[in-house]
């Protein structure tokens, strides 16, 4: 079945889409989720539900039922860290049936990264494979070709760094997750969008740009301290010193906040108007107040 989703018909009448990410908190209030939900009602075409990205939390499966129940387009996140393909693919098949539409595949950061060393990961497929997975499903059978009883039909996402070199490596993967049946790709962050442009630009010339929807990361960082954790935790994070530098040069702890939306704001409008470009994607962990002032900057 094709996908029927908000963000599919965005996708299909070339629209400019904007998309942001959800982190739930690490309890069980659905009240939490609808508090988050308030700053992503207007101007969004959806919402990542995360899953596990900063430790454990609740699941992005119940995370993404509550955005939807408060009036949100949920964008259901998958780790292929945390769970072998037979859980993948049950919670695939109850997240259809919860009617949740859209789902993003990624591999997941390491755990270590994530506050929990001492767990075991899973890893028995990786990203690439979890998305021809989805495309299988969506063709009416599971990985091992067994039928799948009623209708399933998600619009298939993967994620993206920019910034990962060399540059003919990178659109391989990129190639590769676009062949195995990816519909959108969101980037990780872009804080350098003259680098930002070169990667477009190859993937525009290689026709990926028109296969499938790219949204470029943007992030609203809250001061100098975020952006060195960020550089220091995480390699596919790439800020520039001079990023750093001007968030420090701001001052106390709310001029830096202040500073960083202007920081994602100059962004914003940079990207808009990029050939190939389809749309944005806003990051901002646990400060979803800070949607809609980024959406402002592209009026």
């Amino acid at each position: 079945m094709k996908p029927d989703s908000k963000l599919a018909s965005k996708i299909e009448g070339r629209d400019f889409i904007i998309t942001a990410e959800y982190v739930p908190p690490a309890g069980t209030s659905a009240a939490a989720v609808e508090a988050g939900a308030a700053y992503l009602r207007d101007g969004l075409t959806a919402a990542n539900a995360a899953d596990n990205v900063n430790g454990i939390a609740m699941s992005s499966l119940a995370a993404s039922l509550a955005l939807m129940k408060a009036g949100v387009e949920p964008v259901y996140q998958l780790v292929t860290r945390d769970r072998n393909r037979i859980a993948l693919e049950s919670d695939l098949l109850g997240a259809a049936s919860l009617g949740i539409k859209n789902v993003l595949c990624l591999t997941g950061y390491h755990q270590t990264l994530m506050g929990c060393p001492d767990s075991a990961n899973c890893f028995d497929i990786d990203s690439i494979q979890l998305i021809a997975a989805v495309k299988k499903m969506n063709e009416g059978s599971l990985i091992d070709g067994r039928k799948i009883e009623g209708q399933f039909s998600m619009l298939i996402g993967a994620v993206a760094n920019p910034s990962l070199k060399p540059l003919d490596l990178n659109m391989i993967r990129l190639r590769k997750k676009i062949a195995a049946g990816a519909n959108f790709i969101q980037t990780q962050a872009v804080f350098d969008v003259e680098a930002f442009k070169v990667w477009l630009e190859a993937a525009r010339k290689e026709g990926l740009t028109e296969r499938a929807a790219i949204l470029a990361g943007v992030w609203p960082l809250t001061g100098a301290a975020e952006a060195k954790l960020l550089v220091k935790n995480y390699t596919d994070i790439d800020i520039p010193a001079e990023v750093i530098a001007r968030l420090e040069k701001a001052g106390d702890a709310e001029a830096q906040i202040k500073e960083g939306l202007a920081i994602c704001a100059e962004i914003v409008k940079k990207l808009k108007g990029l050939p190939g470009l389809r749309g944005i994607h806003i990051m901002s962990p646990a400060n979803e107040a800070a949607v809609p002032q980024v959406i402002a900057a592209l009026k």
